[in-house]
């Protein structure tokens, strides 16, 4: 079973040489962390910058350089700085390649619930809904279940929707799955040590299964 880093470090394996890359609030800011050696991409923070680093080292931090989910991060040569409004537009004219965010639930038709539980006070929808509306190609990452064990990975979204048929994979601390476009969620990988039998004990949404399925390579 994948911790946060563990998911973030298979996404990373999905980003391509040249990307412009969005990363959400939660695990996918920790892919910056695991950008593999020779590939060169400009990560987006949508509060406006690009050409995001990894994360600072403890007592290097600058107050001054947060992401959008206000964490203390660095830049690279060549960084810039700009309004939330060329921000936005850069989202909005599909400038950017890959989009991974984080979500509370994802439907086996590529829907996603990432921003609202009713009954709980939150600060707003942020970018979110930008995003999954102007990105061809969304990466979640997620936990699989919740803390009650309860399946992430849907028939349905019980949670007020963020995107509707946007999601084309998710990364959890138990598979990799693409979410097929006539619905399903098809497996590809297993996380380490866990069997297919368990995936298919947490996913409530349809389940696909091909062949053997491999195990991560991180």
């Amino acid at each position: 079973m994948l911790d946060k880093n563990g998911i973030a470090k298979r996404i990373a394996r999905e980003v391509r040489d040249g990307f412009y890359v969005n990363l959400g609030i939660g695990i996918p800011t920790l892919v910056a962390n695991y950008i593999p050696e020779g590939i060169n991409v400009v990560l987006q923070s949508e509060n406006g910058l690009l050409g995001m680093g990894p994360f600072p080292f403890d007592g290097q931090e600058d107050a001054d350089l947060i992401n959008a989910g206000k964490q203390t991060i660095t830049t690279l040569p060549g960084s810039v700085f700009f309004d939330s409004a060329l921000s936005f537009g850069m989202i909005r004219a599909r400038k950017v390649n890959l989009t991974i965010l984080g979500a509370m639930e994802v439907s086996e038709n590529g829907d996603i619930a990432n921003w609202k539980i009713p009954g709980k006070m939150v600060k707003g929808m942020g970018g979110a809904m930008d995003l999954v509306a102007s990105a061809d190609n969304i990466i979640v990452a997620m936990q699989h279940v919740n803390k009650a064990g309860e399946s992430k990975l849907l028939p349905n979204c019980t949670l007020p929707l963020t995107g509707i048929k946007c999601v084309k994979k998710i990364v959890t601390e138990l598979a990799v799955l693409d979410v097929l476009p006539q619905g399903g969620f098809r497996l590809l990988e297993r996380a380490p040590g866990i069997s297919v039998e368990q995936i298919k004990n947490a996913t409530e949404g349809k389940l696909i299964i091909d062949g053997d399925i491999p195990e991560m390579v991180l």
